[in-house]
Order: structure tokens, then C-alpha cells, then sequence
């Protein structure tokens, strides 16, 4: 099976640690992993905000960077959920008959890290050892978009010597929501202060998540609280084995 890793633009410039973390997990489990370098944005960020023709071009990129591949592998829910469910969206709306036909080919290729792992592998169990106490996010994307369920919980109780504890409200959104953010700070700013009051409650020492937007913006939140909770992507923990510092 020939597997390449999406990192998303978001990664790429912030989080390069989550996609060496994936690559480093699938290559324990015996895989090879590719990295095309002609990827780019999954024109994401376009769609939400309006500009759907612009992103068409976006989609076309991938269809064409990633057609030669049997398993697209990406550490993000959102942009797993925009490439499954907006590029045909966009392909129709816009795009060549061509076009459409590719998006249809390699859009059900790609999967979430997560899902990857437990429903093409078959593992839950991926060697890792985490001697920390963890609390789970589950991301708008992953909760409501994807549908992840318990596949991040399976994954994360596989870890030797983890300690899982409860997040509050965990269903509850961050307040992330990309350009919501910005564009509604005071709203965004009340959801945030709820959900860090979760995690503090918790007692967790690290706040994990499938999506490192909704990390960096809790991650903010907790260290201008002077919070020393960490926040890291859960490919990160499943990547880390004894004697590994995270």
C-alpha cells in the first residue's frame, strides 16, 4: 500500500513535530510514508469564508499531487473533512467533468490520522508509553464532521502507563473556529474561557486533540493563565516510547 502524508498548511507552519510524529508511528508499524512536495492548502480557509471559486484550483492540486497513492494519511480532522465532503462539493460547483472524476477517486482515499489507524490497520496498540495524566478534546470536526467517536480513546488506551481523565463538557467547542476567532473574539474569548476551566478541572497534565488549531488556541489560553498544563497533538503521544521525551 503505497501511503503519503497530507501535514496541512497549518501544520507545516506551526506543528512540524505532528507530522514527523505520524511518520514515526506508521514507519514503527512497517509502512513507508511519502511526502509529496507539491502539496499545499487544502483550501480550507477559502470555502469557509466565501471564496469557493478561488479555492477550486486548490482542489485540483491535490487531486493531482496525491492521485498516485492508495492512503492519504493527514493529523487534522478539519482538512480530512474538507477534502472528503467540500472537494466534490467544489468540483460540482465549479470544477471540469474531469475534475470531478479525480476528486471522486482520491477524496475517499484520505483518512484521518486516527481512523486510519484503527479502521484500514486494524491497531490500537501502536507501542507507545506516556507516563502522564491526559484529558481528550474532541474537536468540532472530528466530534461533529468526521465522526471519530471512540477511535481516539482506543488509540490513547493503548498507551503504556497513561493516565486518562476526564475533560468537562468535552463536547463543548473551544471557540477556535478559524476566522470565528477573529471575527467574533468576545464570543470566542467566553467559549475559550470555558473550555480552559474544563481542563484545569480535570487535573490533566497534557490536553490532547486530532486537530492543532484547537490546540494552539487552548494552548494560549492556558499559558496566559500561567497554566503549566501542556497541549500536544495525539500523534505526538502515540509516537513517544520509553526513555522519549516529548
Amino acid at each position: 500500500m503505497r501511503v503519503a502524508l497530507f501535514l496541512t498548511c497549518f501544520n507545516d507552519t506551526l506543528f512540524p513535530d505532528t507530522g514527523r510524529a505520524v511518520v514515526t508511528v506508521l514507519e514503527r508499524l512497517g509502512h513507508t510514508v511519502d511526502f509529496p512536495q507539491e502539496q499545499t492548502c487544502c483550501g480550507q480557509m477559502h470555502f469557509n469564508t466565501g471564496y469557493r471559486p478561488e479555492a477550486v484550483p486548490l482542489v485540483e492540486r491535490f487531486a493531482r499531487t496525491f492521485a498516485a497513492y492508495d492512503a492519504v494519511v493527514t493529523p487534522s480532522a478539519s482538512c480530512a473533512g474538507m477534502i472528503r465532503d467540500s472537494h466534490p462539493v467544489l468540483a460540482r460547483e465549479h470544477g471540469s467533468a474531469a475534475l470531478q472524476r479525480h476528486v471522486a477517486e482520491v477524496a475517499p482515499r484520505v483518512h484521518e490520522f486516527t481512523e486510519f489507524l484503527t479502521d484500514v490497520l486494524g491497531v490500537t496498540d501502536v507501542g507507545a508509553r506516556f507516563p502522564h495524566r491526559v484529558a481528550y478534546h474532541p474537536a468540532c470536526h472530528s466530534l461533529r464532521g468526521l465522526r471519530l467517536g471512540d477511535r481516539p480513546h482506543r488509540l490513547l488506551s493503548g498507551v503504556k502507563d497513561i493516565e486518562l481523565v476526564d475533560l468537562p463538557a468535552a463536547d463543548s467547542c473551544c471557540g477556535f473556529g478559524g476566522t470565528f476567532a477573529v471575527k467574533n473574539a468576545e464570543t470566542s474569548s467566553a467559549m475559550l474561557a470555558d473550555k480552559t476551566g474544563g481542563v484545569l478541572d480535570s487535573g490533566a497534565d497534557v490536553l490532547c486533540a486530532v486537530d492543532n488549531s484547537c490546540l494552539m488556541h487552548i494552548g494560549g489560553g492556558l499559558s496566559r493563565q500561567g497554566s503549566a498544563v501542556r497541549t500536544l497533538h495525539l500523534a505526538e503521544i502515540l509516537a513517544h516510547t520509553e526513555g522519549a521525551t516529548p
